[in-house]
Formats: C-alpha cells, sequence, structure tokens
C-alpha cells in the first residue's frame, strides 16, 4: 500500500473526511513546494528523519524554519543527533527526502513537532512523493497523529 493510501486509511479511522490532494511538478525544497501549492511557507509541515543516539525519531517543523540541533539534542537527552542519510531514509520510509509526510507512526518513528507550526490552521506537505502534497487541518492531524510537542526551530 503506498503512503498516500496509508494515511488516507488513517485518516479515514479517525473520521477525517475533509482534506485536499494536489498533484503537481515534482519538488524537492521547501520554497518550491509552498509555491506550487499556493500557501505559506509557514503551513509547510517539514518532516526529517533524525538519528538520535542510537534511535531514529521524525522531527517536523514549519518549512519556514530551521531544526535547532543543539536544542532537540538537549531536549531529548541524547549526545548525539544528525539526519538520517539517504539509505537510511529509503530503509525506514521507502521514500526519498522531501517526500516523507509528517507521520512518524507510519514508520514506527516518535514524532516530535514544534508548536509553532501548530498554530496555523492548516498545514500542508508531500505525501510519499515529491508531486503529491496534502493540505490537512491541523486539528485533524493532531488528533491522528498525536506527536510530542516540543520547540524545536530556531
Amino acid at each position: 500500500m503506498t503512503i498516500l493510501n496509508r494515511v488516507r486509511e488513517r485518516l479515514q479511522q479517525a473520521g477525517v473526511e475533509v482534506y485536499t490532494l494536489l498533484f503537481h511538478r515534482p519538488v524537492f525544497t521547501s520554497e518550491e513546494a509552498a509555491a506550487v501549492r499556493g500557501t505559506p511557507l509557514a503551513s509547510g509541515a517539514k518532516a526529517l528523519v533524525l538519528k538520535a543516539d542510537d534511535r531514529f525519531i521524525l522531527a517536523v517543523l514549519p518549512a519556514d524554519r530551521k531544526l535547532d540541533n543543539r536544542r532537540l539534542r538537549e531536549q531529548l537527552g541524547v549526545k548525539s543527533l544528525r539526519f538520517a542519510s539517504r539509505e537510511e531514509l529509503l530503509e525506514l520510509t521507502g521514500v526519498t527526502p522531501g517526500a516523507v509526510p509528517p507521520f512518524g507512526s507510519l514508520f514506527g518513528l516518535p514524532t516530535y513537532c514544534d508548536p509553532s507550526l501548530l498554530q496555523q490552521p492548516e498545514i500542508n506537505f508531500n505525501i510519499g512523493d515529491n508531486a503529491v502534497s496534502m493540505h490537512l487541518a491541523t486539528r485533524d492531524y493532531l488528533r491522528v497523529e498525536r506527536p510530542v510537542q516540543l520547540p524545536l526551530a530556531c
């Protein structure tokens, strides 16, 4: 089953019926994604697979912000924090960089989300493919994924 179908199934099971799918040209940066979607950069949910000491996690932050590596390391109580390699990302998620949706639970990863993203009424993200985006109400995302909220962006 594709990532898109897995997310749609999760949403359906949670009673979420309203979301929008957008099929577009492939995008590889947050700025390109916001432009093709016609949405504010701040509403983009940037999903980053990270290795925290010996385990992988998913960090989700607004696309107009950067990861505060030191802050997240301190909050998680880990010594080392790095981005997953392309090979690790493919092995863990089956998708390429930029296509990871903000649902770590799909991949058995804990999800940590910066609270500033959750101030947006709607979030937008690629969903398993660099040419497919989803627009989803933030309240529905919270209800389905239940991420741990931690300030992790700078």
